[in-house]
């Protein structure tokens, strides 16, 4: 357990590396004001295509589910902590940046397909938020969603094969409908600076 522990932190200090790293090329002016991690498409390598099925059943693709600002996280509905969590944070963030008139919404990516069968994605994203849209799909469809977004997830073998974890990686990411990625934000960013930064980048995409 504790080497697992140990590779998702170097996995998720590489990611992390990888995306700041983008910040000193291919930038766009009109995000330089909003600070935060990267600036716009400066992390053009990050994000892209995807496909899988929604929490309806329906087989959807990025165009369906970026059609407006989204917050887009990758975890999973039997994860005991931490991404009720973040996306309880990420209700919060929602919640301030529709109070402000913006029309956004929040997604969530499976990176658990086996147990997160449409039914029970459409639980959780319903109690959470009435505007979160959750997302599963075959296992070559998440590794490539997540391959695009730059992200970590690996299940536990050792453990009990009903109640197994997975690892992952914890980013939140902004994305716009005409631009794709432009921000992502980590666990310790509050409801209010991420409201803050997203609003920012969605005015400047206007």
């Amino acid at each position: 357990m504790i080497r697992n522990i140990a590779i998702a932190a170097v996995v998720a200090i590489a990611a992390l590396l990888g995306i700041t790293w983008f910040i000193s090329g291919g930038q766009d002016d009109r995000f330089s004001g909003c600070g935060g991690s990267v600036i716009g498409t400066g992390a053009a390598s990050i994000g892209g295509p995807f496909e899988g099925i929604d929490e309806n059943g329906n087989p959807v693709t990025d165009a369906d589910i970026i059609t407006k600002p989204t917050l887009l996280y990758f975890g999973y509905t039997f994860c005991p902590d931490v991404c009720p969590l973040d996306n309880a944070r990420n209700a919060e963030a929602l919640d301030l940046l529709q109070e402000r008139g913006y029309d956004a919404h929040m997604a969530m990516y499976s990176i658990d397909p086996e147990r997160d069968v449409p039914e029970r994605l459409k639980d959780f994203t319903d109690f959470l938020h009435p505007d979160m849209i959750g997302i599963t799909g075959t296992p070559e469809q998440l590794k490539a969603a997540s391959q695009a977004y730059k992200s970590y997830y690996r299940k536990e073998e050792d453990g009990d094969p009903e109640y197994y974890l997975v690892d992952h990686s914890t980013f939140t990411y902004l994305v716009l409908p005409e631009y794709g990625f432009v921000e992502f934000f980590k666990r310790d960013d509050t409801p209010q600076e991420m409201a803050d930064r997203a609003g920012c980048f969605i005015d400047a995409a206007q």
